[in-house]
């Protein structure tokens, strides 16, 4: 006979997980989980193309993609209940934010060379 894994809180985790499942309403999950997979298709797509860039280039959109796939990730989080739609949120800005920097020159660039 199986023993009922419990949580450090005492509840089985197969509560646990009803009671997650019910943080976030079905149509925001499959929502979730279609903007992951958009995401997904998105990488895939860009992923083949790499190797045409030039190595600034490459390192650049490789980290753009990089951010997308976190973000995907995220979205999977949020549709499983494991996390809330504010950090989902914060996720998503924080992503961005990391994105728009790696789109400016370097500081280098910037300056005047002898």
């Amino acid at each position: 006979m199986a023993r009922a894994v419990r949580r450090p809180d005492g509840l089985s985790m197969e509560i646990a997980n009803m009671r997650r499942a019910k943080l976030v309403p079905r149509w925001r999950g499959k929502r979730a989980l279609r903007s992951a997979q958009v995401l997904d298709d998105v990488v895939n797509a860009q992923v083949a193309l790499l190797p045409q860039l030039s190595p600034e280039a490459r390192q650049r959109s490789a980290d753009h993609l990089a951010e997308m796939v976190m973000l995907g990730q995220a979205y999977r989080h949020y549709a499983a209940g494991w996390i809330s739609r504010r950090e989902l949120e914060r996720r998503g800005k924080a992503a961005l934010r990391r994105m728009e920097s790696t789109k400016r020159p370097p500081l280098e660039q910037l300056t005047e060379r002898e």
